[in-house]
């Protein structure tokens, strides 16, 4: 099939932009930092993770989201990866770029985003128990590839923002 009879792309091009994304992934003691929320009526389970905001870095995407969903400040020390999903609604995809992050110090009187309902420190093994509610394949990919070993160094990235 040619990109021309692709049904996904029956809108034009010129509407399409993907959903930037940053996400963390932040290990302590074995265990990873999930958001449950609602989303869309929906109940999930996700890394905690956003939109990239006009100018700001992802790193600095990835921190801010992790703060306004957890109240955990974070230190960004790795990429993970970077992650294309097409979902099944025609025209929304998401670019996420994934890093690996160290919890720093937590805010329990912080307010936490609307959608976000709780937060988790799961194990793998408790995250896979929860499969059925999981945003997207690649929270638990994002795991899978964490612990097998996946950093790259931040120096990948690179940033020409206004001031």
């Amino acid at each position: 099939m040619s990109k021309h009879d692709d049904p996904r792309l029956a809108y034009t091009t010129d509407l399409w932009r993907p959903h930037v994304v940053a996400a963390v992934v932040v290990e302590r003691d074995g265990r990873f930092l999930f958001v449950e929320e609602d989303i869309d009526g929906r109940r999930v389970i996700n890394q905690p993770a956003g939109h990239l905001d006009p100018g700001e870095t992802l790193p600095q995407a990835a921190a801010r989201e992790a703060l306004e969903e957890t109240g955990w400040t974070v230190d960004i020390d790795a990429l993970i990866g970077v992650y294309l999903l097409d979902t099944e609604v025609v025209g929304k995809t998401f670019l996420r770029f994934c890093f690996a992050a160290t919890a720093r110090e937590f805010d329990a009187t912080r307010k936490l985003d609307k959608e976000i309902v709780r937060t988790h420190w799961w194990s793998r093994d408790e995250l896979e128990a929860h499969a059925a509610m999981l945003r997207s394949p690649l929270v638990l990919r994002a795991v899978d590839d964490h612990l097998g070993g996946a950093r790259h160094p931040l120096s990948l990235l690179h940033d020409f923002l206004r001031p």
